[in-house]
């Protein structure tokens, strides 16, 4: 998970850490201890987080060659 990609994010939107919260419902501390990859967030806050900053789940965690294609 690329953390900085959430605060960039949030920093686009001109939001605090406290505004992007209370938007999905969570403590400040959660999106502090996620900015600075510090709390592995569940899928469905994944969800919200990417819902919340107008992204996708690729574009929030994954960067570049991280992300890893499965195919069968």
């Amino acid at each position: 998970m690329n953390a900085n990609q959430v605060r960039q994010y949030r920093q686009i939107k001109g939001w605090s850490q406290q505004e992007l919260a209370q938007r999905i419902e969570v403590a400040r501390q959660t999106i502090n201890l996620i900015e600075n990859n510090r709390y592995n967030p569940t899928l469905l806050l994944c969800i919200k987080l990417a819902h919340a900053l107008d992204t996708d789940l690729n574009s929030l965690f994954w960067q570049g060659n991280e992300h890893e294609q499965i195919t069968e």
